[in-house]
């Protein structure tokens, strides 16, 4: 690998000393000759022609007779142009932001949603931004909308719903890879809102509302089971002890009396009334 390396490195070595040699040719360098001396003629006057400023934020693309002048970007600060055979183009290297408009999608459990979301982009290489592709702005912004459109489509509702996060870096990958050559790095991708059809949501709504229920049977079946087997200890502890029934008979009295009830229920055993029974009839 090392040797097909360095014959790669020697390749565009021997490409890059070809184009110096082809250059702009002898025409152009006359041409070029010309203006320098015009220049030199109308001093100090062309220099305000001559100077341009590139801020901070910003690189000049210069084309020389139609051929970007030293195959990078110039600036910040002053650069010098010479007026008749060279012309530029600033190139603004800041984050700009993509507000992606709602697309419909039909996802992979065929449900329609509208999805939108915001990619943040910014140019590193000005002069692939400028050299191959027209307006690398608009190009990025369709590519951004088609991208969303393919991957979200090979995703369900409920992955599309749980997995947010990892589907916008899965989109920023393929924006990143495919805007490489346009000289864009893609910083950040973020999916803003999915909007469901109306029905969708009732029908989802319905599904969770019936899942909470089950759920509140369940826990209440446990409950009831768990105080089931409480009482049977109770009565069990109670029975070895009689005792022990009428404390608890005035443990409950207190409780109603401490709630400020009028009426106080007094419970009789069954037996008793029985026996009552009884001494009627032989009465």
């Amino acid at each position: 690998s090392l040797y097909a390396n360095h014959l790669g490195e020697m390749e565009r070595e021997r490409a890059e000393r070809s184009d110096r040699r082809e250059g702009i040719g002898v025409c152009g360098w006359i041409l070029v000759s010309i203006s320098f001396l015009l220049v030199l003629i109308t001093l100090p006057f062309s220099i305000w022609a001559c100077i341009k400023v590139v801020r901070e934020y910003e690189r000049a693309v210069v084309f020389r007779l139609g051929r970007i002048l030293p195959k990078k970007a110039k600036g910040p600060g002053l650069i010098l142009i010479l007026p008749c055979t060279d012309t530029f183009i600033r190139v603004d290297l800041r984050t700009v932001t993509c507000n992606i408009p709602p697309q419909e999608i039909l996802t992979k459990d065929a449900v329609t949603t509208q999805v939108d979301g915001v990619v943040y982009y910014r140019i590193h290489s000005a002069v692939s931004a400028v050299a191959n592709v027209s307006d690398v702005h608009s190009a990025t912004f369709l590519l951004a909308q088609t991208t969303l459109r393919n991957v979200l489509g090979t995703k369900s509702l409920a992955q599309l719903l749980a997995g947010r996060e990892e589907i916008a870096h899965g989109i920023q990958d393929v924006l990143d890879s495919a805007t490489e050559q346009w000289g864009i790095k893609v910083a950040r991708v973020e999916i803003k809102d999915i909007r469901i059809p109306v029905a969708m949501q009732r029908t989802m709504a319905a599904e969770a509302e019936a899942a909470q229920e089950a759920r509140a049977k369940v826990v209440a079946a446990e409950g009831e089971r768990n105080a089931s087997k409480a009482l049977k200890q109770a009565s069990v502890v109670l029975a070895e002890s009689p005792a022990g029934l009428q404390l608890r008979y005035l443990q409950t009295l207190t409780t109603l009396a401490a709630e400020n009830n009028s009426t106080i229920v007094f419970p009789l055993p069954i037996n008793m009334f029985e026996k009552l029974g009884q001494k009627n009839r032989g009465g």
